[in-house]
């Protein structure tokens, strides 16, 4: 692969973006927007520096600094049709673990504006129940008592924030692009909470200098195994050893509050505005949270593919009944969209042959996931008194997922859950199924005294552990077409 095709009409490439996890959704996504971008002259000063904090990220930094940090993006059309794209924006790439003083250094750089995030979900470390910053955490207490040799993301950005007010570089903006309600909101908590503990000063420093923007970012993205690499390789006609791809569809729509200048995105279809809420709703309640419903049901029933799963009759009516029936009375459209429009462009990207998406990713950190995508929405379901099926169903899943970790056909499984606790886990082995209820993510919402809601759960665990998962999705078919009454359906 030539990594110096670098095509953008100027000779010098400055970042002025210092983005927190290089994974292949910043690749697929924000790298994408900014490497469209700095094909004009007036954007030069808008590259991505790159960081990668974790020990993990060794095969990622190593393969990208071996291209010239340069790679391959193959966007996936629903018509068959795939685009490949040369990805130049990310002009350095940082790693903590080998040079962390070079991190702390460079987000204390004035010519650095924006610090953006992908830590995913979890990454925040706010307790589930009470949505406090958890200080107790044993690296953040390393963090609070050791400034300059960080190790979290926080310190890091405690670190270089210190460093930037004392040579007074001015302030910057710290940019959330990970899928929850109110990213920047949860952001400004975090590092707010964080620095408050750590230097009173600094706090006061970043009250007044640091502003915290909502955003939303959606692109479906999966994870390129080495079949991938082989197969885009082949097809692109590249010797990318990190290659990445996506879906066709692209959306991203920030909060307009930079306090140090931001690049001029709104030229490659970004969309800036005063209410990112409306937008985030939309999008964690319908996709990401169908996404957790499709998961753990067509995992269970031995579906390994998205695409392949959303050619199940049983799991489409599944998704779209969750979509129309008890997500839309909650999502109010935003302005200018089509909420109906919207739903369909999500049913027919789900079954996007050329992305193939994994159907494991999408069950992986469930933990973090519910209270983000799920629980929302279930606590106005509660508050409204409607029908509980498809969510109790998908708890149902969940606990069977966890607990047994094998599908119908007998194939045995990893589970993917970092942040899944030891507490919960005594839950998830209880012998009592009622304790699968009272895991940390549902303690808001006190599901074991939903009589409703715990009937059919109860029906659920014990359909999926008699008959199977896949007979269960059958039967709801057959109970939406009205070839089975809700009696039989919700029988043990």
């Amino acid at each position: 692969m030539n990594g110096n095709q670098h095509n953008y009409g100027c000779k010098s490439i400055q970042p002025g973006i210092l983005h927190i996890g290089v994974g292949n959704f910043h690749r697929a996504h924000q790298a994408f927007y900014i490497d469209r971008l700095l094909h004009d002259s007036d954007q030069s000063e808008w590259g991505i520096c790159g960081v990668c904090l974790l020990q993990s990220d060794a095969k990622i930094v190593h393969k990208l600094r071996s291209q010239q940090l340069s790679y391959t993006l193959t966007v996936c059309g629903r018509d068959g049709k795939d685009e490949m794209h040369h990805i130049h924006s990310i002009r350095e790439l940082l790693w903590a673990i080998e040079d962390p003083q070079t991190v702390i250094s460079k987000i204390a750089d004035p010519a650095i504006k924006i610090i953006s995030l992908t830590i995913t979900e979890g990454g925040y470390n706010l307790d589930k129940i009470t949505q406090e910053f958890v200080l107790e955490n044993e690296l953040i207490q390393h963090d609070l008592q050791h400034p300059q040799l960080p190790i979290t993301v926080f310190g890091f950005v405690a670190a270089g924030l210190r460093e930037r007010k004392r040579a007074h570089g001015g302030g910057l903006t710290i940019l959330s692009c990970d899928n929850l309600q109110h990213n920047g909101e949860v952001a400004k908590k975090a590092f707010t909470d964080f620095i408050r503990a750590q230097d009173e000063e600094l706090g006061e420093w970043v009250k007044d200098q640091v502003s915290f923007p909502n955003s939303m970012v959606d692109r479906i993205t999966p994870m390129t195994t080495e079949a991938d690499v082989v197969r885009l390789n082949k097809q692109n006609g590249q010797s990318d050893q990190v290659p990445v791809y996506c879906e066709d569809f692209i959306q991203w729509v920030i909060e307009d509050d930079f306090v140090a200048g931001r690049p001029a995105l709104e030229k490659v279809g970004v969309q800036f505005t005063a209410d990112v809420k409306s937008f985030e709703n939309m999008k964690l309640s319908l996709l990401n949270a169908s996404h957790s419903l499709l998961s753990y049901p067509s995992f269970l029933k031995g579906y390994r593919k998205v695409d392949e799963a959303m050619g199940d009759d049983a799991i489409q009516l599944f998704i779209k009944d969750f979509m129309d029936i008890d997500v839309t009375p909650h999502v109010p459209a935003p302005e200018g969209m089509d909420l109906e429009q919207y739903k369909q462009t999500l049913l027919a990207r789900f079954a996007n042959r050329s992305v193939s998406d994994q159907v494991s990713r999408l069950c992986a950190d469930g933990i973090s996931k519910f209270p983000v995508y799920i629980v929302p929405t279930l606590a106005k379901m509660l508050n409204a008194g409607q029908d509980l099926t498809r969510l109790a169903l998908l708890v149902a899943s969940y606990r069977h997922y966890l607990k047994y970790r094998q599908d119908d056909h007998g194939q045995s499984f990893e589970i993917h859950e970092p942040w899944l606790t030891a507490a919960d886990l005594e839950k998830v082995n209880s012998a009592d199924v009622h304790d699968f209820l009272g895991l940390s993510m549902f303690q808001n919402i006190n599901l074991q005294g939903e009589n409703q809601f715990v009937d059919r759960y109860m029906a659920f665990v014990h359909q999926i552990e008699t008959k199977g998962m896949g007979k269960l999705l059958e039967d709801y078919h057959s109970f939406r077409t009205g070839h089975l009454s809700q009696t039989d359906f919700l029988s043990k």
